[in-house]
C-alpha cells in the first residue's frame, strides 16, 4: 500500500516522516531500561529499619487519615497503582513484602497519588476526568486519520489530530502528577524516619528514573503530532 506525498511514492508504513519517531524512540528505550536498571540495584539494598513496602505504605496512609484505603497484592512486576475510582492501593509481586529501599519508594510514591487524590490535587482531578475521552481518543485518533489519508478527507484527518491532542493533554497533565507524587514520597519518608537520610538518595534515584518512563512517553506523543501534521500538509513537506 502507497501513498502520494507530493509527487513521491512511499509505502505506507514506511513513509520518511517516521524517522521523526526514531530520536523519542530511543529515549524511551532508554529510559525503560535506566528504570529497570536503577530498580534492580536497589532491590537489592534492603532497609535499615527492615519495613516491608506493605507496612511502609499502610504507616504512611495511616499517617495522613487514610486508613479507609487498603493496600493490596497484585501479581506482576512494576504494576503498582493507586486507583482513585475504588480509594485502593495495589502494590506488585515485586514491591509488596520487599524491605528494599526501591520497593518502599515505589510503595510511597503509589501513596503520594492517594493523598493528591485525599486533598483534591487538581492536575490528578484533571487527568482523572479526562481519561475516558483520552481512551476513545487515543483508540479512533490513528485510523480516522489514515483513513482520511486514503480517502483524501480533510475532515478525517482533522478529527483524527483533534482526537490526538485529548492524548497529548493526558501526557502534559501525567507530568505533574507524577512528580509531585515523587516529591510527596520523599518528603513523608524522611519526616517518618521510614527510610534513613542516605536511604533517601537511593530512593530517589528510583522514581527520578521512573520520571523518564513519562516525560519519554510524553515526548514520543508530541513526536506523533508533529508526524501527523507533516502528514497532513501542514508544514509544506507534503503540498
Amino acid at each position: 500500500m502507497y501513498f502520494d506525498g507530493g509527487g513521491a511514492m512511499f509505502p505506507f508504513f514506511f513513509d520518511p516522516t517516521m524517522m521523526l519517531l526514531i530520536p523519542a524512540l530511543l529515549l524511551a528505550m532508554w529510559a525503560q531500561m535506566r528504570v529497570k536498571s536503577v530498580f534492580a540495584q536497589y532491590s537489592a539494598v534492603g532497609s535499615r529499619r527492615g519495613v516491608t513496602a506493605a507496612s511502609a505504605a499502610r504507616a504512611i496512609l495511616d499517617r495522613f487519615g487514610l486508613q479507609a484505603v487498603p493496600v493490596n497484592r497484585v501479581g506482576g512486576n512494576l504494576t503498582d497503582h493507586y486507583d482513585p475510582r475504588d480509594k485502593s492501593l495495589s502494590l506488585s509481586d515485586s514491591v509488596y513484602g520487599s524491605t528494599s529501599i526501591a520497593a518502599i519508594g515505589v510503595a510511597a510514591h503509589e501513596v503520594g497519588h492517594a493523598i493528591q487524590d485525599s486533598v483534591n490535587y487538581s492536575p490528578l482531578k484533571i487527568r482523572n476526568t479526562i481519561v475516558p475521552v483520552v481512551g476513545v481518543g487515543s483508540t479512533l485518533a490513528f485510523p480516522l486519520f489514515f483513513i482520511g489519508i486514503l480517502l483524501r478527507g480533510q475532515m478525517l484527518m482533522d478529527l483524527g489530530i483533534l482526537l490526538f491532542l485529548g492524548v497529548i493533554l493526558f501526557h502534559l497533565v501525567t507530568l505533574p502528577v507524577e512528580f509531585d507524587a515523587s516529591n510527596r514520597a520523599l518528603r513523608v519518608l524522611a519526616d517518618t524516619g521510614i527510610l534513613s537520610t542516605d536511604e533517601i538518595g537511593g530512593a530517589g534515584s528510583v522514581l527520578r528514573a521512573a520520571s523518564w518512563t513519562y516525560i519519554a512517553a510524553t515526548v514520543m506523543a508530541f513526536a506523533q503530532l508533529i508526524r501527523l501534521l507533516f502528514l497532513r500538509g501542514m508544514f509544506g513537506s507534503r503540498d
